[in-house]
Order: structure tokens, then sequence, then C-alpha cells
């Protein structure tokens, strides 16, 4: 009989904002880690409440939260010197490898 995997999901990391959290999401998913995002369609309202409000969650079944934690631990660690794409012009954060705006790689000209 195969081991039962909880269906369980838990809260690891509140985004700055949803470009945050879709990066990580991203981030997460091509490491197989099933990700669901809370608090996005607060953005509108952010005259009417507090900054921290519109924070977007990232969340995983608790059989997932070690590897994730651990990658969202390195992704915070990681040299904040952001670069710039030149197929498009986009700003990327220095974790990334590829340009989140049109996929283009890191290494074809940073």
């Amino acid at each position: 009989m195969g081991k039962v995997m909880s269906d369980n999901w838990c809260k690891i990391y509140d985004a700055a904002n949803s470009l945050e959290a879709h990066s990580l999401k991203g981030m997460l998913e091509a490491q197989h880690i099933a990700v669901q995002l809370s608090g996005e369609g607060l953005g509108s309202a952010v005259g009417e409440l507090p900054a921290n409000a519109v924070e977007v969650g990232l969340w995983v079944r608790d059989f997932q939260q070690s590897s994730a934690q651990r990658l969202l631990a390195e992704y915070e660690q990681a040299d904040q010197t952001a670069w710039v794409c030149t197929g498009c012009g986009e700003q990327n954060g220095s974790q990334f490898e590829l340009c989140w705006q049109c996929g283009r790689d890191r290494a074809a000209g940073s």
C-alpha cells in the first residue's frame, strides 16, 4: 500500500506583493512543490488597508513545508543585486536565472 499524503495546506510565506508571490510560486513549482496563493484580490484596496494587508500568502501542502521553507530561506539570503533583462528591459531579482517577464536566460546577457 502506498504512502498516504495529507491534503492539508499551511501558510509558509507572506510575499510583499503579487509580483513577488508569483515569482516565488514559480520557483517552488519548479521544484515540484504545489503552491496556492491567498490575498491577491486585496491589491485594489491599497489606499484603504494597512500596508501589510495587501501581502499575498503562499500556501503549500504540509508534507512539502520543510522543503519549501528551505528554498524560501535561500531566497531571502540571496544577494539582492538585481539584473536587467537584455530582452525586455525588466528588472529581476538576483536569485532568478530567467526573466520573470519574458523568460530570457540571465546568461544571455545581463
